[in-house]
């Protein structure tokens, strides 16, 4: 129960890191084998971050996942460099992720020195309601405008997806007492394994031969070009 509880985390975590390396890679002037080295170097750290706060740090039962919190802040990074004069595209992608990863590491020495030094422990005492709200509002809807309209890009797999886990995770669970602990628990896993069988079925049936690009990136299971691209 553990390992699968774990595995389903695991899921989670990786959709949400396939989302940021999508979002921002292209914009950044990469092709589909940046995307892979992306998300893999943040599944790598992701590991690393994972095993030294479990032998050390917080010891929370969480996979430590790339951040949302510093998207916006990319992003902005991103625009600035868009206007500099580059080769090509493979150049103005590598200086713009050097760019990044100095910035990130900046910023993560500071967080370091905001946790070890308990100075945000003692600042989080003053903060109101009316402060934390907006801020996380801020961050959330902000991606909620980047990543809830993708849904739409292909829609006979998103909106089946966002209903099936629905109805599983409130309505299923309560027809058979069998059923309830393995819905209750591992409904999205279910449900990512029944619609992704969807969308493979769909592909190999020729769903998508006679559709505009856009359609068959978002809905072939063949069209992402991540493990083709990726070197060994």
């Amino acid at each position: 129960q553990s390992v699968a509880l774990a595995f389903q985390h695991f899921i989670v975590m990786l959709g949400t890191t396939v989302l940021i390396a999508n979002t921002i890679v292209p914009q950044m002037g990469g092709g589909a084998g940046d995307r892979a080295r992306v998300i893999q170097s943040l599944l790598f750290m992701s590991g690393v971050n994972t095993l030294l706060q479990t032998w050390f740090g917080t010891r929370l039962p969480t996979v430590m996942g790339p951040s949302f919190a510093y998207v916006i802040s990319v992003l902005g990074i991103v625009n600035d460099m868009s206007g500099d004069t580059f080769t090509d595209n493979q150049g103005r992608f590598t200086h713009t992720i050097r760019a990044i990863q100095g910035a990130l590491i900046v910023s993560s020495f500071i967080n370091i020195i905001l946790g070890y030094s308990n100075i945000w422990g003692k600042l989080t005492r003053y903060f109101s309601p009316v402060i934390i709200v907006p801020a996380v509002c801020l961050v959330g809807l902000g991606l909620f405008a980047r990543g809830f309209p993708q849904l739409a890009n292909c829609i006979e797999i998103g909106l089946p997806m966002l209903i099936l886990l629905i109805i599983s995770q409130q309505y299923l669970q309560h027809l058979h007492s069998v059923a309830r602990p393995m819905l209750e628990r591992y409904a999205l896993l279910v449900c990512v394994g029944v619609i992704w069988a969807f969308a493979a079925i769909l592909t190999v049936a020729g769903a998508y031969n006679n559709v505009r690009e856009q359609t068959k990136t978002s809905c072939r299971t063949d069209r992402s070009y991540l493990m083709s691209s990726a070197p060994w």
